[in-house]
């Protein structure tokens, strides 16, 4: 594969660069098997629709056909499972949770991951991804497989980590 290189200018980023180095969507770290694809999980309704709004420039034309977004602000209604589920983008930044190659989070890393980007963070944010399974355990443990009104919170927080949870 020839690689690309990615010019980033949007509200939070100018002039960061990096490479594309893999196919898109392929040659996965072997422990990073996400059940949704970044399109899909903006199509289901993710973050209030407000995350990905001032950097699609950046990604696929296609990842937004049918997404859910919101330019305005967060709206959570727009969110698969209509309520908020995620801390400010400043929680995150005191825990020390961002690193300013992805100034939005485990979700931009991951887009840029999909698209083939490879980078020194990927071991980190596929540990923080695999974390989250306590959650899969915790719904499994507590609902009936398939009732999407038990643990919505919960549910709505896998969907923002490319977990499907209509699946447990």
């Amino acid at each position: 594969m020839n690689s690309s290189i990615i010019i980033v200018n949007d509200r939070m980023q100018s002039g960061y660069q990096y490479r594309l180095t893999e196919p898109a969507g392929q040659n996965f770290h072997p422990d990073f098997q996400p059940d949704l694809t970044p399109a899909q999980m903006l199509q289901m309704g993710v973050f209030g629709g407000k995350y990905m709004t001032d950097c699609r420039d950046e990604f696929p034309g296609e990842w937004f056909e049918g997404a859910k977004l919101s330019p305005q602000g967060a709206d959570h209604k727009l969110n698969f499972f209509a309520l908020k589920a995620s801390k400010p983008l400043s929680y995150w930044n005191e825990k020390g949770w961002i690193h300013p190659q992805d100034p939005r989070g485990w979700f931009q890393w991951y887009c840029r991951y999909f698209q083939g980007r490879r980078s020194d963070d990927d071991s980190r944010q596929i540990g923080r991804w695999k974390a989250m399974t306590r959650h899969i355990g915790q719904i499994r443990k507590n609902c009936l497989k398939g009732d999407l009104l038990c643990r919505p919170r919960q549910r709505q927080a896998l969907l923002h980590w490319a977990y499907d949870s209509r699946l447990f």
